[in-house]
């Protein structure tokens, strides 16, 4: 069954990472691939050909701290190997970054910065066209439709989607229509929230100038090589 942790080393690399890992392994990136990720990522291979790249999510500082060193997702050590790591409270507070989980609930409740401005969805996604407009790749990973696909039924996976569905809105509609914009899963999930992870197709979407080559995405390999051929960056 697919896992965020080889789908992810898989999207964010080019490289078949359970075969390497001799299956699929999640939701954490496994120990054994982490080399990968952190070294062969598409941030990374795009900042020493000479681009612009970002990662936009804030993470706390000390990322990922000793009490998690097991649980790594891929994302994050990817944007760390990139040395663009970079994002904390305070550029989430003045809309430099956006949250994990696109609002700024948690940083607000769980992590102690009750400081940080409340923004919807569409401010948030608005937030991210900014950071996208000064760069030549912008990686910005979500994870709440992958946990209420988990555990949260039929009423957190329709909650979850609308909020995604309010963020794209705001990011739309502020994102410079040049600009390329993918949209892809690590695995099938919520699509059926009676069964966790599925074995659909991962979802994907495209917007803005597209080539034709955008269009015949079918593999989450694939996306690196195409993202570093449309950026014109020696693979």
């Amino acid at each position: 069954m697919p896992q965020s942790g080889t789908g992810q080393a898989a999207l964010l690399t080019g490289v078949n990472a359970a075969e390497l890992n001799g299956g699929h392994f999640g939701p954490w990136t496994p120990t054994g691939l982490r080399p990968l990720v952190e070294e062969q990522n598409v941030l990374r291979r795009v900042v020493q050909g000479g681009g612009r790249a970002a990662f936009a999510n804030a993470y706390p500082r000390g990322w990922p701290g000793p009490r998690g060193s097991r649980g790594v997702a891929g994302p994050p050590l990817a944007a760390r190997g990139a040395g663009l790591l970079n994002r904390h409270e305070k550029s989430l507070g003045e809309g430099n970054a956006v949250s994990s989980e696109i609002v700024n609930h948690a940083w607000k409740t769980h992590l102690g910065h009750d400081w940080l401005p409340d923004v919807t969805p569409a401010e948030a996604g608005a937030n991210l066209a900014r950071i996208a407009g000064d760069h030549h790749l912008t990686l910005y990973a979500h994870y709440s439709t992958d946990t209420a696909g988990h555990r949260g039924g039929m009423a957190g996976a329709i909650e979850a989607l609308e909020r995604v569905d309010r963020f794209l809105h705001g990011l739309l509609d502020t994102l410079d229509p040049s600009v390329l914009l993918l949209v892809t899963s690590d695995h099938g999930n919520i699509e059926d929230v009676r069964s966790g992870h599925t074995r659909n197709p991962a979802l994907g979407l495209v917007a803005g100038d597209a080539p034709e080559e955008a269009f015949r995405l079918r593999d989450l390999r694939d996306v690196t090589p195409f993202v570093l051929n449309f950026l014109e960056i020696e693979g």
